[in-house]
């Protein structure tokens, strides 16, 4: 049973990464990007990093969120087409939940038949003088250090992206420019003005 979850959680992780690449709308990709996460989860589980598994939904599942603010910021979706369009994306979203929860009650079951995670084949089993967490930090640190930080640069790259994308120029806008306000001096910085006695402030001399 283990073997053809791990086969099937594959497969899935596959299709669903592709068809996040290929949908043309935002949100499919979204859904199928959710579905590949957990996907990839649910292998995690199998080879017995259960830690790696939560991260993976906490973090990068809770992240689609943000992904999906991003995404509305940079194509400017209006949210009541968005709205208007519930039923259309309604199908989908099903499809996406059913092999979600098929894939969840595959790894109970495969988990539940096949023993405990420590019985798992992988070089992120936990063992008897480490835990789970230990033996993935020794092979993430040392066996793949390289590949360990070659993929933070890619996230760190991506991220910088982000923000370059979403970060408009717009004319007529005030922004703080640090320059020219370090440069000021006492002559640009203040103005003196003559005031007679008794008449008061003209409005006109604080312009």
């Amino acid at each position: 049973m283990a073997a053809v979850a791990f086969y099937v959680l594959a497969a899935v992780t596959v299709v669903s990464a592709l068809l996040v690449v290929t949908a043309r709308n935002p949100v499919h990709s979204v859904l199928w990007l959710i579905m590949a996460f957990f996907s990839a989860a649910g292998l995690f589980v199998l080879l017995g990093a259960e830690f790696l598994a939560m991260l993976l939904v906490v973090v990068y599942v809770g992240a689609v969120a943000v992904l999906f603010l991003f995404v509305v910021m940079m194509l400017d979706v209006d949210f009541v087409k968005l709205r208007e369009g519930f039923a259309r994306y309604l199908p989908i979203a099903i499809i996406v939940a059913g092999v979600l929860l098929a894939e969840m009650i595959m790894i109970t079951v495969a988990v539940a038949n096949g023993g405990a995670a420590a019985d798992a084949v992988g070089p992120a089993a936990a063992t008897a003088d480490k835990t789970n967490i230990e033996a993935i930090g020794r092979v993430l640190y040392t066996d793949y250090v390289y590949f360990f930080q070659a993929a933070g640069i890619v996230l760190l790259i991506a991220m910088i992206g982000a923000i370059t994308l979403t970060l408009r120029h717009k004319p007529g806008i005030k922004r703080q420019d640090v320059g020219v306000q370090v440069g000021r001096n006492a002559k640009t910085a203040m103005e003196l003005k003559s005031i007679e006695t008794g008449a008061g402030l003209n409005p006109e001399d604080l312009r």
